[in-house]
């Protein structure tokens, strides 16, 4: 399988805005943040690479398949653009190798018989709860 797979830049939409949060003067005249956009089906990764992405449970992919991220951490827009690229690479590292498979197991004998005690026991607080000869 495929150790190393870098995302092309050139698939990848940059847009420029303010950030948010405190930075005095700077944040409120410097377009220094940027939103990374970046649409998994029309990229060149494989698509078995591409189905674990869109697979993950993460709030930076949305329900179109794609990619958003949005860099602020930095004051310059080449420091936040390297950064959200960083981002979405180490995100495509994740699933470019696959899961292993489970292998199944079957429980312990001393697991089932704790499970067996404990609803013996849960059954015995039950049992007490009823109402036998309540109204002789």
């Amino acid at each position: 399988m495929v150790t190393m797979l870098l995302v092309d830049e050139r698939e990848v939409g940059f847009t420029a805005m303010r950030a948010q949060g405190a930075g005095g003067q700077n944040v409120n005249k410097v377009s220094s943040a940027v939103h990374l956009r970046f649409d998994i089906a029309a990229s060149s990764l494989p698509d078995e690479v591409k189905q674990r992405l869109l697979a993950l449970r993460d709030a930076r992919i949305t329900d179109a398949g794609e990619v958003v991220i949005k860099a602020q951490r930095y004051r310059t827009q080449p420091a936040n653009r390297l950064d959200a690229l960083a981002r979405l690479q180490a995100l495509v590292d994740r699933v470019v190798t696959p899961p292993p498979p489970r292998k199944a197991t079957r429980p312990t004998r001393a697991s089932r018989e704790r499970r067996l005690q404990a609803k013996r026991e849960r059954g015995a607080v039950k049992a007490q709860r009823s109402s036998v000869g309540k109204y002789e």
